[in-house]
């Protein structure tokens, strides 16, 4: 059993923020490119192309971010089956350095649609031979370490939201830009807006460092350890999102972080994801710990019933 490469490239300027390292949009932009690989090594060569009659829609991500990425680094990708059901299936992408240190992980299902309607429907046995030709085994830095992947009913909602007092972290509209081919919005465009709101989540966790005990003099900055992405809707061009997120416990290295994006026409969710979170000094490249008092401020701002 053995993985195939999927993708390779490298990681652009405008790619990276103020951290120094890749944003991850655009881990999830690349993985999508290696979704589109790992299609074709499955017989499907141009399933996201116009005119497909059948595609794949991602039903969840299960991240883990393992290495920083750096303007300037070349990166490749493998992938490869966990397993298969009649219309869905569980695929491992594997983001690497070219020393073979794994940079990110992503543990994707992925259901088999008619490209208009997005309706599941049985993956054809020709796919199903090849598939077993591409099974692979869950590497330990691959599992979940944080977060569990268990079946979830979603408790998010607009009307929950506001009774929770859960703080706005970002409103907009999805354009044609945001879109595939079938007219969907491309699944990094959810992480796009989480990364974009985060600081409205994530000031207060810096502020309590400032006060109790960060580094004198340190830049302190943040890093995803790891993510689960549940995609529930497919805004179309047009469709308007708000997010709503917050802090759901810490401890003295990590937050916990819970976003709901939805749909304020109808109350209801387009996409959950939890993510685990670090402050991270940005000049020794190290985590920034936090003192009990921190964590305490912290954990009295923090919704404990908060859950995806």
């Amino acid at each position: 059993m053995a993985a195939v490469e999927v993708w390779g490239g490298g990681v652009n300027t405008w790619e990276c923020d103020r951290m120094g390292h890749m944003n991850v949009r655009y881990y999830v932009a690349k993985a999508m490119d290696g979704l589109a690989g790992l299609a074709a090594e499955l017989g499907m060569p141009r399933v996201f192309a116009p005119g497909a009659q059948a595609t794949l829609v991602v039903r969840e991500h299960h991240i883990r971010f393992l290495r920083e990425a750096h303007p300037g680094s070349f990166l490749f990708m493998t992938g490869g089956v966990l397993e298969m059901g009649e219309c869905e299936a569980r695929l491992l992408l594997t983001l690497f350095h070219p020393n073979g240190e794994p940079c990110a992980t992503f543990n994707t299902v992925v259901a088999h649609v008619t490209a208009e309607e997005g309706r599941p429907f049985p993956w054809p046995q020709r796919i199903r031979e090849r598939a077993k030709a591409l099974q692979v085994e869950l590497e330990d830095y691959a599992a979940p370490r944080s977060i569990r992947l268990d079946p979830v009913v979603s408790a998010a909602s607009l009307q929950r939201a506001e009774a929770l007092n859960l703080r706005r972290a970002g409103r907009g509209v999805f354009d044609v830009r945001d879109c595939d081919a079938f007219g969907r919005m491309r699944p990094e465009l959810f992480m796009s807006k989480l990364s974009d709101g985060i600081s409205q989540v994530f000031g207060g966790a810096t502020s309590q460092l400032v006060a109790n005990g960060a580094p004198e003099g340190a830049r302190i900055g943040g890093a995803a350890l790891e993510y689960r992405l549940l995609y529930f809707g497919w805004p179309r061009a047009g469709d308007r999102y708000v997010l709503r997120s917050g802090l759901s416990d810490c401890d003295e290295r990590v937050r916990r972080l819970i976003h709901w994006l939805l749909d304020p026409e109808t109350g209801r969710p387009w996409g959950v994801a939890e993510a685990i979170v670090i402050s991270l000094d940005l000049d020794a490249r190290k985590v920034i710990k936090m003192p009990p008092e921190a964590q305490a401020a912290i954990r009295r701002e923090a919704y404990a019933e908060l859950t995806l």
